[in-house]
């Protein structure tokens, strides 16, 4: 009887173990999707199909250098003056070192780098930090901390 009992424990923890790793795996594609997604949108000059990627919400905070950016209006409207204006490009974005570390069933810490590659040759690049929450619509990024190199 005890070793029945065990027996089953055992294959209830095997079995809950394996939910939460498919799970976990499930959230990290999710996750990089949103992230080729934005990819992809920035190099169609689409901001705001870039930023859709972005939860839409006065709470939102982005941190560039030593400024910051709250809600996602703010950010938007951030992302239109640094690249969108007159005088600047978008260029070809490219994300790289993709590390996504699951913190639940509805949060991941996102750590990366950006590289740009811009019409006159020059290649701006950094790495970044963010934080993601699942929502009813899907993945979407809560702080975004980007750095550039100097």
């Amino acid at each position: 009887m005890r070793k029945g009992i065990l027996a089953f424990l055992m294959a209830t923890i095997c079995l809950q173990i394996g939910a939460i790793a498919q799970d976990a795996g499930a959230g990290k594609a999710a996750v990089e999707q949103v992230l080729r997604t934005q990819q992809d949108a920035w190099n169609r000059h689409d901001l705001d199909g870039f930023m859709a990627g972005y939860w839409n919400s006065a709470d939102l905070t982005f941190f560039s250098g030593a400024k910051q950016t709250a809600g996602w209006q703010a950010t938007l409207d951030r992302y239109k003056t640094t690249y969108a204006s007159p005088g600047h490009e978008m260029g070809k974005l490219e994300f790289s070192g993709l590390r996504i570390e699951m913190l639940g069933a509805d949060a991941a810490f996102v750590r990366g780098g950006w590289g740009l590659t811009l019409s006159d040759g020059k290649t701006p690049h950094g790495l970044f930090t963010l934080v993601f929450r699942k929502f009813p619509e899907g993945w979407k990024i809560v702080h975004d901390h980007t750095s550039a190199a100097e």
